[in-house]
Formats: C-alpha cells, structure tokens, sequence
C-alpha cells in the first residue's frame, strides 16, 4: 500500500494531481479554526493584544506555507516548459518595445532568485538580448513573480492582485525601455562587453507529465527550503503589528496624507533582504492598521526589485553608474506608482 502511494505519480500521474488538489483545499478550509482553536489550548485571554497577534501568526504561518507549497509545485511544472535557455531563446534578437514587453511577461513565469541574477544576465548578454530588454526581465522576474501574484490574490482578492502585476509589468517595461534609449552598453564591465555572442537553440521537449510532476516537486524543496524563515519571520513581525499596533496608528505615518511617505517607504525597504512570502504578511498587517496602499505597494517593491544584496550581486557585472541608473529609473517608477494609488484609492 504504501509503495502504491509512492508511485502513484509515476503511475497516475492525473489522479495524484486531482487527490493533491482536493487534499490541500481540505486543508486549507480547516486553518482558520484550527488557529483560533489553538489559541484558546493556550489559555490566552480573547480579544487581547496577545490573542490577537497568535491568533495572527498561527492562521497566517500554515496558510502562506501552504499557499506558497501549493503554488511553487504548480509553477515548478510551468516552469519546465520555460528553462533560462528556452527564455534566452524567445528573447534573443528581440528589438526594444516589443521585447521589453515580452521580458517582462516571461519574468513572471521564469524561475529567479537574487543569486541567479548575475549568470542570467551574462546569458542574456551572450545570446545578444538588447541591454534595456534584459533589464525590463530583471525586474519583472523578481518583483512581478508567481508567488507574489498567488499570495496577493489569496490574502487580498483579485483586484489588487491585478493592480500589482499591471503596476509591476509597467515599471519593468518602461524602466528597462528607458535604460536601453540611454544606450549605456559603455557602462558593462569590460569582461562582459568583450564576451563571444553564442547562437541560442532549443531542443524540442520531451518531457511527460510525470517528469513535470518531479519538477515541481524540486522547487519545492529549493525554494520553500529557502525561504520559510523568511516567511516566518515576516509572520512574526505582521503577527506583531496586528496585535499591538493601535488601529489607524499606521495612517500617522504611512497615510495618503503624509507627502513624504511613499519615498521613505521605499528608503526603508530597500535595505531589507526578504522575499515576496516574506514580506506579504507585513503588508497585510500594515494595510490592516490604516497604511495607505500605495505606500504599501511602494515598500514592497521596493523590496523585492531594489534590494541591496541583489545590486552588490550585479556590482560583477555592471559598473557603478548603470547601477545607479537602474536604481533611479526603478525607484522613479515605483515613487510614481505609490503616489498615484495614493491619490485614486
């Protein structure tokens, strides 16, 4: 029986998918009164500053682990139809405008993390994608990615869900359009300039849907193994702000009244190392204690698009004046967004 379970998705590879499906709604319906049943184990007081924030974190740690297991497996079988060589290959050759826009849609459904940044982008280079081009893919990959979209939907609905990924889709084409009009080749390092261009070509598929079953599996291990700290600590800190921080406290200083608070939002996030997982549930918190939802926007762009680690990771590869360049037409887009959402929601 239980090497029946193991195989079944070699064998079944449908049956496993749909008996998978109905498993996770399963659980995902209990989560809410589990958490409430298990604050009340705890012998804590309802309707206090404790209650509150336990009651935060434990609903909010199985829900965005889930949620984020369930949409890393999915996107890990999507994905295996867009591997960096087949992306190279649908981008290579591709003129600014109409490649910057297919940049950033692929950038929402190609694997990406800040450490794959720097051979992504030598690939690109090689394969002669136009510098504007790859950026407008550098952006989007990160920022506008699947598990920010599944988890913006899940928590927050479609409409705003929708909202970030036209916002994000529209920094990444116009910041990635503005940098190639500059035409700062000049500014690569001199060893990525004087690369060899390579001809792109794909082999044509093979794959069934049991090998795309296993892919999606393995990037479950790689990156829910990676960032569920992140998770959690961003739970913790969401769990606090909910439990602790006074309602409408947040509109103080990160109301839509408060000029300055979109361009500190972004000071603030870009420094921070997190991810989309990890900084959902602060924004819900945030959002929650009367933040405005522009500023919000703008801080979690912030960080996730301009974090500092993934600018020194591109120091390799990019000198100090495209950097800066890249920085301020990214940071310019997003200041735009924040204030824009700010004044219309």
């Amino acid at each position: 029986m239980h090497a029946t379970v193991l195989n079944l998705p070699r064998n079944y590879p449908r049956i496993f998918l749909a008996s998978a499906a109905v498993v996770w709604l399963g659980l995902y319906q209990t989560l809410e009164p589990l958490s409430h049943a298990l604050v009340k184990m705890l012998a804590v007081e309802p309707a206090t500053h404790l209650y509150d924030a336990l009651q935060f974190f434990l609903y909010d740690t199985p829900k965005v682990l889930l949620l984020l297991t369930g949409v890393v497996m999915v996107m890990g079988m999507i994905n295996s139809w867009f591997t960096p060589e087949r992306t190279r290959a649908l981008l290579s050759g591709r003129h600014e405008g109409v490649g910057n826009v297919m940049a950033a849609t692929l950038g929402i459904v190609t694997p990406f993390c800040s450490c794959s940044a720097v051979p992504l982008f030598i690939g690109f280079v090689q394969a002669g994608v136009p510098l504007g081009v790859t950026f407008s893919f550098l952006i989007s990959a990160p920022m506008v990615n699947e598990i920010a979209l599944a988890l913006l939907f899940a928590l927050f609905g479609w409409k705003i869900a929708a909202l970030y990924l036209v916002l994000g889709l529209s920094i990444a084409i116009v910041a990635g359009y503005i940098i190639g009009r500059l035409k700062m080749e000049a500014h690569l390092e001199d060893w990525v300039r004087n690369m060899p261009h390579i001809s792109v070509t794909v082999e044509g598929d093979t794959l069934t849907l049991t090998d795309r079953i296993h892919a999606g599996f393995a990037a479950v291990r790689e990156i829910v193994g990676k960032v569920w700290l992140y998770v959690l600590a961003g739970i913790a800190i969401g769990a606090g702000i909910h439990g602790y921080v006074p309602q409408d406290f947040m509109a103080s200083f990160m109301g839509k009244d408060v000029w300055w608070a979109v361009p500190a939002s972004i000071l603030i996030g870009v420094p921070m190392y997190t991810n989309a997982a990890g900084i959902i549930p602060i924004v819900e918190a945030l959002l929650a204690k009367g933040a405005a939802l522009g500023t919000v926007l703008a801080f979690m762009m912030s960080v996730i698009a301009l974090s500092l680690p993934e600018m020194v990771i591109l120091r390799k590869v990019l000198k100090p004046r495209l950097i800066a360049t890249f920085i301020g037409v990214v940071a310019a887009g997003i200041m735009l967004v924040g204030y824009v959402f700010n004044v219309l929601v």
